[in-house]
């Protein structure tokens, strides 16, 4: 069952290693093997604080609805985006050899879209489709090239870009299309994010695309005790 958001969570294995687990005095539980100690109340935390990333719950909004602080949950969702970035990866493995459609996406920030040079700081990835499978690949950074143009050569710089994609769609509203709105819409959920780890957040929308909420959750609850 559920209260005030917070997981009540009635273990009968490890986390760890999936062997008895026993109380002991003070509340927590201890594994029969590989004896590590298990805090309830820590475990509840981190189921509660999944499920709230999973449904796309900002930081600040976890912060002030379990009154923990802003700081600790966004180490906390730091640490989940790099584990989807792990799963993914994993994922990829098992689809690699699958026939795909892929294309290039270039991202740009609302605040920015109005500015013609804008489209040198997009955030450039390919998505590609292994049988409605997702899998995202970050591209580099135009920005470096911006001294190259003069202003009046970026609407041409665009429309070449719209002329030479890397492969026409067979479908436009395939699931490459249905990815990048999913993307669009989710991604306003965060005000600005740092070039530098963009990539997390883009293998965070690519992870939970891929996945239904349960199976995202369990996923990373297993990931993050492994």
């Amino acid at each position: 069952m559920q209260k005030k958001g917070i997981f009540v969570l009635w273990l009968t294995e490890c986390i760890y290693c999936s062997n008895f687990v026993y109380h002991l005095s003070d509340g927590r539980l201890k594994c029969y093997k590989c004896h590590k100690k298990i805090s309830k109340n820590k475990i509840n935390k981190i189921i509660t604080l999944i499920d709230a990333f999973i449904e796309n719950e900002t930081a600040m909004q976890i912060s002030k609805r379990l009154n923990i602080s802003y700081s600790s949950v966004q180490k906390y969702f730091s640490t989940f985006r790099l584990l989807c970035s792990f799963i993914s990866e994993r994922e990829y493995e098992k689809v690699k050899h699958f026939n795909c459609e892929f294309e290039e996406y270039h991202y740009i920030e609302n605040s920015k879209k109005n500015k013609k040079e804008a489209i040198f700081q997009a955030h450039n990835f390919l998505t590609f489709d292994y049988k409605n499978h997702i899998y995202t690949l970050q591209l580099p950074s135009l920005e470096k090239y911006i001294k190259d143009f003069l202003i009046e050569d970026i609407e041409s710089f665009k429309k070449f870009k719209r002329d030479s994609k890397l492969i026409k769609l067979t479908n436009q509203q395939n699931n490459i299309i249905k990815f990048w709105r999913y993307f669009e819409k989710h991604i306003l959920t965060y005000k600005g994010i740092p070039n530098d780890a963009f990539g997390y957040f883009l293998k965070e929308f690519e992870f939970k695309y891929n996945h239904t909420k349960e199976e995202a959750k369990n996923l990373l609850i297993k990931e993050y005790f492994k």
